[in-house]
């Protein structure tokens, strides 16, 4: 099979290069799957330099989130399980390995194809719905009528969160850095948009809430807890998601009290160990939303990116935020064109 294999630490995404490896044979209980298409993200370009947290030893695939087609099914599964996929079913999924034609999965790292959806729209779900689906509901209790402002709303799990929150009833305020990614969010279904390079951003998003009471729910990605204190209403939640903008806070706990704020955490990947249970809420309230047509997939439009060859360009571009959504290279198989 095709490969994006890393062999050692490389400068950036420019570096990688795609090779012929030995395609992976499943043990009894794994699936195989050919992708179709494979989604980039911030850690990808963190693991190809060493710099992130989960290092696998050398030599690895690069790429953890994919779509595509079950090629091999389980031939025992624990407790005698059937298996839920068959060859020929639509899947997406996370996995190490994903910056490839084919992969070896486990049933629990899959999900069906949602209805109608397409491979590239597919690929970018497996970690920005759940994470805004848990954060948002699940952790920030959202309701009707809630007011929430989403930072970073044109990025992957901003527009997930937009989507959620609207379809949850509340009315959304979605920042971003410039007037594209703006115009992005609304389409997307957000209510207000303003630009947090704005000195004023925090009394401009408080000045849209009524009787300018400020924000009830806080959806941030990127590391703007202290600023966002500014438009928190009183018994706001504000959800700490990630801290893209490469710097972790340190927060004045007096304005916390005073405005009776909850500041919540939100680390989706570790509800594998301490909540299991709650993992198959999340996704089921995911489905019915895809299934309602309340939320649609958030692969980026303005530029293709097509075949393995092109997974460096993609990352390039994540990496400098020229994009929005979900980056998606679509990977052709054997009988399929590049086009």
């Amino acid at each position: 099979m095709k490969a994006i294999q890393v062999t050692e630490y490389l400068k950036g995404p420019e570096d990688l290069k795609v090779t012929t490896v030995p395609t992976p044979t499943p043990k009894p209980h794994e699936y195989l799957v050919a992708i179709h298409a494979a989604a980039t993200n911030f850690f990808d370009l963190l693991q190809i330099r060493g710099k992130y947290q989960n290092q696998p030893p050398f030599p690895w695939i690069s790429g953890s989130e994919f779509s595509g087609v079950v090629v091999q099914a389980p031939s025992s599964l624990p407790d005698g399980r059937i298996p839920k996929y068959k060859v020929g079913d639509k899947v997406f999924g996370g996995s190490q390995g994903a910056y490839a034609t084919h992969i070896v999965s486990k049933e629990e790292g899959l999900k069906p194809v949602p209805k109608g959806w397409s491979f590239v729209d597919a690929a970018g779900i497996y970690v920005t719905g759940p994470t805004s689906y848990a954060g948002l509901v699940v952790r920030a209790g959202i309701k009707a009528g809630d007011w929430v402002l989403v930072h970073a709303a044109a990025g992957g799990v901003g527009l997930a969160a937009v989507q959620i929150a609207k379809a949850f009833g509340a009315t959304v305020v979605a920042t971003a850095g410039t007037q594209h990614k703006l115009d992005v969010a609304r389409s997307f279904g957000a209510d207000h948009a303003v630009n947090y390079r704005d000195a004023d951003w925090a009394a401009q998003v408080k000045k849209l809430t009524p009787k300018g009471r400020g924000v009830d729910i806080v959806y941030d990605p990127v590391g703007m807890v202290a600023e966002s204190m500014k438009c928190t209403a009183w018994n706001g939640r504000i959800l700490v998601v990630g801290f893209a903008a490469g710097t972790i806070e340190k927060v004045a706990m007096n304005r916390v009290l005073l405005k009776n704020v909850s500041v919540v955490g939100l680390h989706w990947g570790a509800y594998t160990i301490n909540e299991p249970e709650m993992m198959d809420v999340v996704w089921e309230g995911l489905y019915k939303l895809f299934d309602s047509g309340k939320y649609r997939g958030i692969g980026y439009t303005d530029k293709e990116y097509v075949g393995l060859d092109s997974v460096g360009p993609a990352l390039k571009a994540l990496g400098a935020r020229d994009t929005w959504g979900k980056v998606v290279v679509t990977v052709p198989q054997d009988a399929q064109s590049k086009i």
